[in-house]
């Protein structure tokens, strides 16, 4: 079989696999990225897998450069890559993409147990939240504001305990 059919197959069954995964990204045809953890856990970290021409015969491209691994330093970064690169010579010759993410899944807490907890915190988390943590019931709801003219208009469609009549939804079906 060909080196593409191969890629072709691989990538058939990537996307019927991670269908509906919000932590699996198709970047290209032959470019994947896959987050490893939650998005609000600091140790989440996010590996890129690219396809090179002759790709299963050779080495998938590795890469963990993405803005997502700012918070992660190199030693751990570098750590991680040597070791998904054990598991590429494992499976050369097959198709291993899916294996790969499989695997840092699995492995997610020895791959950053040196990594430390209190690291700095990115820019677009703290540019997303804008406003102090406040507990759900402690936060007030906004009553929304009508105009006069608005208040009119709903009492007149509402009766007196201002509900709907019954049936003022229905559709009339013969005309």
């Amino acid at each position: 079989m060909a080196a593409n059919e191969d890629q072709e197959m691989e990538l058939e069954a990537l996307r019927s696999i991670y269908e509906g995964d919000l932590c699996f990204r198709e970047l290209s045809p032959v470019s994947f990225q896959y987050r490893i953890g939650e998005s609000g856990d600091p140790k989440a970290f996010l590996i890129e897998v690219s396809w090179p021409e002759t790709y299963p015969q050779t080495a998938p491209v590795i890469s963990m450069d993405a803005f997502f691994n700012n918070t992660i330093s190199a030693a751990i970064k570098q750590s991680i890559l040597e070791k998904l690169m054990v598991e590429v010579e494992a499976n050369l010759g097959t198709a291993m993409t899916y294996t790969l993410f499989e695997y840092a899944k699995d492995n997610k807490e020895v791959f950053m147990e040196n990594q430390p907890v209190n690291t700095v915190t990115s820019v677009s988390n703290s540019i997303a939240i804008g406003t102090p943590d406040v507990p759900a019931s402690k936060k007030k709801e906004k009553k929304e504001q009508l105009s006069k003219t608005q208040k009119r208009k709903l009492a007149d469609k509402t009766d007196n305990k201002g509900e709907l009549p019954r049936g003022w939804n229905w559709v009339d079906v013969i005309k």
